[in-house]
């Protein structure tokens, strides 16, 4: 029995991907992994932030009317949500290390058409081509 045909990449030429040199993979590694480490240190300290915050809530909570206790809530939660942004930035970076490994690095995931060297250098991390990502966006 014959597999139904992927409908992202029906019709589509294949690409052949060019390769890098050695010197430029290990630039794009070099700033891969610096960004990596900037956003763990950034998420450490914003853990660590987060804990104190949270510690001096719970010793100067005493006498807190409704407005006090939801206020507290709506900055721990806003809080959270930011180290979280982090977090997922860094997965994103660990993910473009990875695909580096893999030869897919600079390539799109959807469309298989290779990055802008542009976008690339204002969001490393990027998995999709400029047109593939306005296609999800508008979804």
């Amino acid at each position: 029995m014959a597999k139904p045909a992927d409908t992202r990449t029906a019709g589509r030429k294949p690409v052949a991907k060019a390769t890098r040199s050695a010197a430029e993979t290990e630039k794009i590694r070099a700033a891969l992994a610096a960004r990596r480490d900037e956003l763990r240190a950034e998420y450490d300290r914003t853990l660590s932030e987060i804990t104190e915050l949270q510690r001096d809530r719970l010793t100067d909570s005493a006498g807190d009317d409704q407005a006090d206790t939801g206020t507290k809530t709506f900055e721990r939660e806003q809080e959270i949500s930011l180290a979280n942004s982090i977090l997922e930035r860094s997965t994103q970076v660990e993910r473009a290390l990875e695909r580096l490994d893999e030869g897919g690095y600079g390539w799109c995931e959807r469309c298989g058409n290779p990055i802008p060297v542009e976008r690339l250098a204002a969001f490393p991390s990027a998995t999709l081509c400029v047109t593939c990502k306005q296609l999800e966006e508008r979804r």
